[in-house]
């Protein structure tokens, strides 16, 4: 992954997210989003999301919602590699 912006993360009281250096997104639902940052993919999850701002221009995303956890996935892990989507999001 190229490193064009400065990935950062900014949580406003477990109720907004604000992330940069975002480069796709693979999931968006009303409890999880799966996008891939310029550090590796990230996984937000939660209730009732909804997308403030999605700007793949500008490499960044602002979601709204009661945020329980954010976890980067391990790129070296062969398990998560392996699994498909489904698996992600439901494993």
């Amino acid at each position: 992954m190229q490193n064009s912006t400065v990935h950062n993360i900014i949580i406003e009281g477990r109720k907004k997210i604000s992330v940069s250096g975002v480069q796709d997104m693979e999931c968006f639902d009303d409890g999880k989003v799966i996008v891939y940052t310029n550090m590796g993919v990230l996984i937000i999850n939660g209730t009732n999301f909804h997308m403030n701002k999605l700007s793949l221009e500008t490499e960044e995303i602002i979601v709204e919602g009661d945020i329980d956890s954010v976890i980067y996935e391990d790129e070296n892990a062969p398990s998560k590699k392996k699994q498909g989507i489904i698996a992600r999001l439901f494993g």
